[in-house]
């Protein structure tokens, strides 16, 4: 059986990265491969490995169908300092008071419900001046 390479026009909105940058990538132990995303019943769902981190070292925020993962760790035992930034954008609205994060076990799972309520049509049209003559 043969996997796709090509990604569907959904993950390309997403805005995911390219197999280059996966775990062996360039940028080291996190990459492509760190997450999971799918849809069920009503809410995306992501999970996103992150071991060694603490709760209080993660940051999420979500603004603009635009979700932002932070965090920073620092060993001072090993005087050494780990860092984890990704960003994710969703083709569909999202019900921002039903977000909800947990992290348990190295894995931070963030559910995004989709938003029942038609959207709000954004942007303004703009005229076309012009003649075909």
């Amino acid at each position: 059986m043969t996997v796709p390479t090509t990604p569907s026009s959904w993950t390309q909105s997403l805005e995911m990265p390219s197999r280059v940058f996966g775990a062996d990538g360039p940028f080291g132990l996190f990459g492509a491969d760190d997450y999971e995303l799918y849809e069920e019943e009503g809410e995306f769902v992501l999970s996103v490995e992150m071991p060694g981190f603490e709760p209080a070292e993660i940051d999420a925020t979500w603004h603009d169908n635009r979700l932002t993962i932070a965090a920073e760790h620092t060993d001072e035992r090993r005087d050494r300092q780990r860092t984890y930034h990704r960003s994710f954008r969703f083709p569909k609205d999202v019900d921002e008071d039903g977000l909800s994060a947990e992290y348990r076990n190295g894995v931070l799972e963030i559910r995004l419900p989709v938003a029942t309520d038609p959207a709000v049509e954004k942007g303004t049209a703009i005229p076309i001046e012009g003649s075909t003559e």
